[in-house]
């Protein structure tokens, strides 16, 4: 059985666990406040859609296909972005929790995270090179052997980045939050002076 080809269609305030999503590709559709949670989106395709304030957390992404998509104030608690289908792979985020989550190894080139909680979330061995981290919060992240060459944190808080185990050149900090690249070094840096 073939999938389906979903063109241009708006989805509202559906429950997508009681009533599941038919698998296929989606093009320039709209989710609005659905619930996906729980569910399982592997093998699914979504090129140019929009996900505005739906939840996806905890949702199975094996092969899922994400390529030009927006999630707008999502609740996107612990997903595996390491699973999705790695062809095309692009998404903005604005205004989501995307606490927990994991994109390790994850090539997500100049990906726009804007206004989002990306608490504990594992960024290990990925390519963020360019990225925006726009009023982020980044407490508890993973930046392992993560390229962020070029990428702006400026407006960003509460991440630790060490600059041995990482590639930085050309990104952007602000000296407010320079401590996040030196905590490593266990020295006092005096924030009155």
């Amino acid at each position: 059985m073939k999938d389906a080809y979903i063109l241009d269609q708006n989805y509202e305030n559906t429950d997508f666990i009681q009533f599941p999503l038919e698998k296929g590709e989606y093009e320039n559709c709209t989710f609005k406040n659905c619930s996906f949670e729980y569910g399982n989106l592997s093998g699914f395709s979504f090129t140019d859609c929009e996900f505005k304030g739906c939840n996806l957390s905890m949702a199975k992404l094996t092969s899922a296909a994400f390529r030009d998509v927006l999630f707008k104030e999502c609740k996107m608690l612990g997903l595996q972005f390491t699973d999705c289908n790695a062809f095309g792979l692009s998404f903005k985020f604005d205004g989501c929790m995307l606490n927990n989550s994991v994109f390790y190894q994850t090539s997500i080139k100049k990906t726009i995270f804007k206004d989002s909680k990306l608490i504990e979330v594992d960024f290990a061995d990925s390519d963020l090179s360019q990225a925006v981290f726009n009023s982020c919060d980044l407490s508890g992240a993973v930046f392992d052997n993560t390229n962020l060459e070029k990428a702006d944190l400026r407006t960003s808080v509460n991440y630790s980045i060490d600059p041995v185990l990482n590639r930085l050149k050309k990104a952007k900090f602000s000296l407010s939050e320079v401590y996040g690249l030196l905590y490593k070094l266990d020295i006092e840096i005096d924030r009155n002076s």
